[in-house]
């Protein structure tokens, strides 16, 4: 007597056929190139020519600014008169100066800077200070260089006469502050910094 074979069902068939594909899937995925992705890099910045013209207002001071920066009235809610911010539009950074006149007050004054400063030193990796010294134009004061990831104002100084006038100045980037992608622009502002510095005067 002949016997039969009996099909498997139709739903058989076809949860093998998927069991299978699984199983291909699984093992094609295994055998995939798993490159790691290239870090992030830092964009480009493209910096103007070096170029410079006078600064001269109603107040006690005159200097050299880049012709690619622009100077106008401090938007600081503290501000007084003769306070300025000399704006990067395209460096998206800004000097802010503040004008004080001495009466009296200068240790006081001197003490808010070195206050300030040290604001920055639990971010900092190195503070570098310049004396500033020029007997002849009656302008002395310290230029201050804070190096380190994520310090708010990298650049800072001040300039006095010791007897009539005060002017501090903070720079302040208006982007992440990432010490390494900001460095160029950095380095470039303070140059524009010491041209402004080495052609400072005040006003009799």
């Amino acid at each position: 007597m002949i016997q039969m074979k009996r099909r498997p069902p139709s739903s058989a068939i076809w949860l093998g056929k998927l069991l299978c594909l699984f199983c291909l899937l699984v093992w094609s995925s295994s055998c995939e190139d798993k490159s790691i992705p290239k870090p992030k890099g830092y964009l480009r910045i493209a910096l103007p020519d070096k170029n410079f013209r006078r600064y001269d207002s109603l107040c006690p001071y005159s200097f050299n600014i880049p012709v690619y920066a622009q100077i106008k009235p401090s938007t600081s809610k503290i501000a007084e008169p003769c306070w300025a911010d000399i704006v990067y539009p395209s460096l998206h950074g800004t000097l802010h100066l503040s004008y004080k006149k001495i009466e009296n007050n200068l240790p006081k004054l001197l003490e808010d800077v070195r206050k300030l400063t040290n604001k920055h030193i639990p971010k900092a990796n190195a503070i570098r200070k310049t004396l500033i010294e020029n007997t002849d134009k009656k302008v002395y004061g310290l230029f201050i260089e804070v190096d380190g990831t994520g310090v708010a104002s990298p650049v800072q100084f001040y300039l006095t006469d010791s007897t009539h006038h005060f002017l501090r100045g903070a720079l302040y980037f208006y982007a992440s502050p990432n010490a390494d992608s900001l460095a160029p622009v950095i380095n470039f502002i303070k140059e524009d910094l010491n041209q402004m510095v080495n052609s400072f005067q005040w006003k009799k």
